[in-house]
């Protein structure tokens, strides 16, 4: 059983660490009191936290731009509500006697050289990093804007042999400059007299990092307070064949990458989805947590160099994704679909690559205002009713330049995409294809001349389809059918091409997707033919183990949808 903690103080069971920040202001930088300052300039007020000399912490608001000498009155007055509540049990005997109320104690600021500071001065001005506040004999250091951990949660689902990645939010901080301590809880006998059995911790050697793997032999299920025991994995998963293959990180020259649409949770969490889309899966096993502990153990193992994922929440990003696999050395960029809660993500391992630049677009935008489209605009002016559903697709393309940091000379132009979902939408995936291919020629042409292209993503067109296609031989006539599969009365009738030598890395597979409705290859890596060759093919997953459970996701496979891994060299 495992048990995260933030310092000594808060506890969030299941997990335990203590965590503390790396950096000057640790706990034994001063013989002073702290008081907290906190100051934005975009926010009109500022805090003052700090702990009296009876132990009682005060806390309190302050306009920035009020004079400091208001500020230090009101700390005087809650000094002397402290001694006066102290003193209330002689208050009969100081009537009697005719004696004054104890007087306030004296409150001052001064500055770093220790000059008082100017009553008059704002607060915002007067409240700096180092200077000292002094209420009657007791001194405190401010510490303005220090790092500040606002956050600290672990997920429901703790799977053993999974790894775990709690929740980090900071304020003037980083996740990355935490120093985090994991302990494994262990029953202590105490003998027939005592109880039977108590608990301790005990710091699990080498547990620093963000990332934690709890083992099998790291106790049995139990509940605990975070509702989160550290319970059996789901026993032989999808991608465990596949991890036999990818143990070890690529040597130079080579460029592991994956594509993989990873199954929204938005998408997952609808009753549609529990009801009709996904109904032969375990409920537990759509949750996020669940799926996320999957997809972390899955991600990690294939020790990949680039990563294009598909469907990525931005909280599973920020929160679940993004510090668990820079904790395996990968770097992620993220970019959110146009008004929605899901996006693109894509990472690349910091040891091998370097991020030149990134060139994103949202593919409607760029077709509605991008000169470099404007010859696809006029041909498209005929059909209004096409441009308008072009027009309401949220599809983005990320692309990022990576350059080799063993060998500087060495570019590669990465790009991501996820092209529009429904089944009689092949003219608009064409469309979005041609506007992709448009823009990442412009950048390896323009920019960054003769750059080889790797074009992943989830493109949901299989190998029969026009988008295919295009894509692959480098045009597609005005009378393909796919520019009539939404039935409109005016079918949209344009020929399209496109210069570039694309080939599909991983083939054409029997699928990609495998649901109960439907099975079929929807997702490719495309890569610059002339300038890259495959190494290998990552086996995919047997049909017996893609269907051990009826179909995807299941409690063996995090999504949908399944990963495609290859190996690349430059030729």
């Amino acid at each position: 059983m495992w048990r995260l903690l933030w310092g000594a103080l808060r506890a969030l069971p299941g997990l335990k660490a203590g965590r503390q920040w790396l950096g000057s202001r640790g706990p034994h930088s001063t013989a002073m009191e702290r008081a907290v300052v906190r100051c934005i300039p975009a926010e009109p007020k500022l805090s003052v936290s700090l702990v009296l000399g009876d132990g009682s912490a005060r806390h309190m608001q302050r306009d920035q731009a009020e004079p400091l000498g208001r500020a230090l009155a009101r700390i005087a007055n809650n000094a002397g509500k402290g001694n006066a509540k102290a003193a209330k049990k002689s208050k009969k005997a100081r009537a009697e006697s005719g004696a004054p109320p104890p007087p306030l104690p004296a409150v001052c600021l001064f500055s770093q050289d220790g000059q008082a500071v100017a009553d008059d001065v704002p607060n915002a001005e007067a409240w700096q990093d180092g200077t000292v506040l002094q209420i009657g004999e007791t001194r405190y250091r401010v510490e303005r804007n220090p790092p500040a951990l606002t956050e600290l949660q672990l997920p429901r689902s703790l799977l053993a042999g999974f790894p775990v990645c709690p929740k980090v939010r900071t304020e003037f901080g980083s996740p990355a400059h935490c120093l985090f301590r994991w302990y494994q809880e262990q029953k202590v006998e105490l003998g027939v007299a005592a109880a039977a059995a108590a608990t301790g911790w005990v710091e699990t050697p080498g547990g620093t990092e963000h990332v934690f793997m709890p083992s099998n032999a790291h106790g049995l299920p139990r509940e605990v307070e975070s509702g989160g025991p550290v319970e059996a994995g789901p026993g032989a998963c999808t991608f465990d064949a596949r991890h036999l293959y990818t143990k070890k990180v690529t040597g130079p020259g080579l460029i592991r990458t994956v594509s993989y649409n990873i199954l929204a949770d938005i998408y997952a969490q609808t009753e549609l989805s529990r009801t009709v889309l996904y109904p032969y899966c375990a409920p537990y096993s759509l949750e996020l947590d669940y799926r996320q502990n999957l997809l972390k153990k899955e991600l990690a193992g294939y020790s990949a160099d680039i990563i294009c994922l598909q469907e990525v929440d931005k909280s599973v990003f920020t929160d679940s994704l993004g510090p668990a696999l820079d904790a395996f050395g990968l770097e992620g960029l993220f970019r959110l679909k146009e008004k929605q809660h899901e996006g693109l993500a894509t990472f690349y391992r910091r040891d091998k690559f370097s991020l030149l630049s990134q060139h994103d677009i949202a593919l409607n935008q760029a077709l509605l205002e991008d000169p470099l489209h404007k010859e696809l605009r006029d041909q498209l002016a005929p059909y209004p009713e096409v441009q308008e559903k072009v027009q309401q697709r949220s599809s983005v393309l990320q692309v990022s330049v990576l350059q080799s940091t063993s060998d500087p000379s060495r570019k590669v132009c990465v790009g991501n995409t996820h092209l529009y979902w429904h089944p009689k939408g092949g003219n608009i995936r064409l469309i979005q294809a041609a506007v992709a291919l448009s823009h990442i020629r412009h950048i390896i042409h323009n920019v960054y001349p003769a750059t080889p292209i790797i074009f992943c993503g989830d493109f949901n067109s299989t190998p029969s389809t026009g988008m295919y296609s295009f894509v692959s031989n480098g045009s597609i006539a005005e009378d393909h059918e796919d520019w009539g599969s939404n039935g409109e009365e005016k079918p949209c009738r344009i020929s399209l091409t496109h210069p570039l030598r694309l080939k599909s890395a991983c083939g054409e597979p029997a699928y990609t997707n495998y649901v109960g409705g439907f099975h079929g290859c929807l997702d490719y890596i495309f890569i610059d033919a002339n300038a890259l060759e495959v190494e290998q093919v990552i086996p995919l997953p047997s049909h017996e183990e893609v269907t051990t459970h009826q179909a995807l996701p299941s409690v063996s496979h995090p999504s949908d949808h399944i990963a495609l891994i290859c190996d690349l060299k430059w030729k």
